[in-house]
């Protein structure tokens, strides 16, 4: 088994997520994949600087201001958004991150990759959980 797939494994067993770009929009990603991690029990924080609240539930500004350490984050962001969050993540010390189509290019992989992350891209978290 390859890197991703065994990342995908072990992140899907992983229990707590941040969704960084979910968004109260239900027409975007960053709400379904929000949404779709809930229905599958997970524990998710919405990361959004733009938003107070999705639906009553409170979004939060950055990484830092959840109240607990995702195991996971899922990325919703453009590319040049991904590359200032990747040092977020090493400040918080995640291991885990899944990049959403669109959301990374070379210089997000190879800096990912330079931080030691486990990473998952080329794959959708939609998909993966059957939506």
């Amino acid at each position: 088994m390859d890197d991703i797939q065994n990342n995908k494994t072990e992140m899907l067993d992983k229990k707590t997520w941040a969704v960084v770009g979910a968004t109260p929009n239900q027409d975007k990603f960053g709400y379904k994949i929000y949404r779709t991690l809930q229905e599958h029990q997970y524990q998710v924080y919405g990361v959004n600087p733009r938003y107070k609240e999705l639906e009553g539930e409170t979004l939060y500004p950055d990484l830092e201001s959840l109240p607990e350490k995702p195991d996971c984050i899922s990325v919703v962001v453009p590319p040049q958004v991904t590359l200032n969050l990747l040092d977020e993540i090493e400040r918080a010390e995640i291991k885990y991150v899944w990049f959403q189509p669109g959301t990374y290019d070379a210089e997000v992989l190879q800096k990912a990759k330079e931080l030691k992350l486990n990473l998952v891209y080329n794959d959708c978290v939609l998909v993966t959980l059957g939506h």
